[in-house]
């Protein structure tokens, strides 16, 4: 695995990872994504607070490194109810192949 995605309720951000220091530790390192499809073609219609986009899941994001973000530490978690990878303020990674970059705008 070469990334861990940052999930943030609906939302989902691409980080890189920059090293692993313990099997219980990484530092990762955030990613810029920029988008390679125009808003417009995601079928905007009028509903909720602004309206509702029908074709969300065909959002196309073009995603690079950002040599100048900060390094954060991610750790692995155990306990029963929170499993899984997070940083110091207890915001959800998930450890992937790919990067990935999804905007909810229907949230």
């Amino acid at each position: 695995m070469n990334y861990a995605n940052h999930y943030g309720y609906s939302d989902v951000n691409p980080y890189e990872i920059v090293r692993h220091v313990s099997p219980t530790t990484i530092e990762v390192r955030a990613m810029s994504a920029v988008r390679a499809n125009p808003e417009d073609k995601l079928g905007f219609t009028p509903g909720g607070f602004f309206g509702h986009c029908d074709r969300q899941t065909d959002q196309k994001w073009v995603i690079t490194p950002r040599l100048d973000a900060p390094v954060i530490r991610i750790r692995l978690s155990k306990a029963k109810r929170k499993a899984g990878w997070f940083n110091k303020g207890r915001e959800r990674f998930v450890l992937s192949d790919e990067p990935r970059k999804f905007y909810d705008y229907n949230f």
